[in-house]
C-alpha cells in the first residue's frame, strides 16, 4: 500500500509544478502513480501486467479493498458500488457505464484504457475517490464533470478534490476529424454551435494552451482530450493545482502502453484508486 500513514493534513494543496509521477515495481512489473493522488493506495498499471484484472491487480493497492468496474461504452454513466451491485442483477457482472464514484472506505475501483483518459479522483476531506474512464466520446459528453457532479451530491467540495490524469495518446500524435474534434471542445461552450464544426474549431483554437493543433491533411486536426478533461474541471472551479496530467503517451510508449491508434487490437492497462 502506498503511504498509509499519509495524513490528510500533512498533504496540502499541491504545486502544479512539483507534481510528479513516479514509478514502482511490483513483482518485477512498472506502474505508475501521482504525487497529487498520494494520500491514496492507487496505481495506472502498464501494458506489462496483462492480463491481469482488478481482481489481481488490487493485491498491488490494497488486498482488504473490494472490487468495483463496469463495462465501459464510451458512455457519460457514472456508478456507486451500491448502483453495480443492483444493475449487476439486470445487466450481470459488470453493469455499462464509464465512471465509479465510492461511499466509503476500502472500496477500490477500476477503468481500462488503451488510449483513452484514465480519470483517478480524490477528496481530501472526505476520503471518496473517483475513476472515469474518458475517451473522446466521453469527454464531449462530459463524464469528468458527471463523476465531479456525483461526488459533490456525496457532500464533496470542489477545493477538496484532486485529480490525474493518467497516460493516454497525446494530442500532438492524435490526429482526428474537424467533426469528432468539434464533438468535443464543445463540451466547453455555453452556446450551441454543434452544427457548425469548423466554428467549433476557431473558438478551441483561441484558447489560452488550446486543446486544439494543426494537421497538415485537409479536414483533420490533432486533439488533446487530456487537455480538454482539464479544461472542464477548471470550468468547474477547480485550479489548475488540483489537476495534473501524466506525461506519458499511450501511442509513442509502447514498451509500457497498449495503444488502439498504434496496434488496432483491443487490449487494454488498468487504472485504479482504493478509498478511505
Amino acid at each position: 500500500m502506498l503511504n498509509p500513514l499519509l495524513k490528510l493534513d500533512s498533504h496540502p494543496l499541491s504545486n502544479n509544478s512539483k507534481v510528479t509521477w513516479d514509478w514502482h515495481i511490483w513483482e518485477g512489473l512498472p506502474y505508475l502513480t501521482c504525487s497529487l493522488l498520494n494520500y491514496w493506495s492507487h496505481g495506472f498499471f502498464t501494458r506489462q501486467f496483462s492480463p491481469r484484472e482488478p481482481a489481481v491487480l488490487v493485491q498491488v493497492l490494497n488486498r482488504e479493498a473490494q472490487v468495483y468496474r463496469v463495462k465501459q461504452v464510451h458512455g457519460a454513466a457514472v456508478l456507486s458500488p451500491s448502483e453495480v451491485n443492483i444493475k449487476a442483477q439486470e445487466q450481470g457482472d459488470y453493469p455499462f457505464g464509464d465512471g465509479l464514484i465510492t461511499e466509503v472506505p476500502l472500496q477500490s475501483i477500476w477503468v481500462c484504457s488503451a488510449d483513452c483518459t484514465p480519470a483517478l479522483i480524490g477528496d481530501v476531506k472526505t476520503g471518496r475517490v473517483g475513476a472515469v474512464h474518458a475517451g473522446w466520446r466521453g469527454t464531449g459528453k462530459k463524464i469528468l464533470p458527471e463523476a465531479i457532479a456525483r461526488l459533490v451530491q456525496a457532500g464533496s467540495h470542489i477545493p477538496d478534490l484532486r485529480v490525474a490524469l493518467g497516460p493516454a495518446i497525446a494530442g500532438d500524435v492524435y490526429q482526428v476529424t474537424t467533426e469528432v474534434a468539434a464533438q468535443v471542445v464543445s463540451s466547453l461552450m455555453s452556446n450551441d454551435l454543434t452544427q457548425l464544426p469548423l466554428k467549433i474549431i476557431e473558438y478551441a483554437e483561441k484558447l489560452p494552451d488550446s486543446p486544439i493543433l494543426p494537421d497538415d491533411e485537409p479536414g483533420k486536426v490533432r486533439l488533446d482530450v487530456r487537455k480538454v478533461n482539464s479544461i472542464q474541471l477548471q470550468q468547474l472551479g477547480l485550479n489548475p493545482e488540483q489537476i495534473a496530467i501524466a506525461p506519458q503517451c499511450t501511442y509513442q510508449d509502447p514498451e509500457n502502453f497498449f495503444s488502439y491508434r498504434r496496434e488496432a487490437l483491443k487490449k487494454v492497462q488498468w487504472s485504479g484508486i482504493v478509498s478511505n
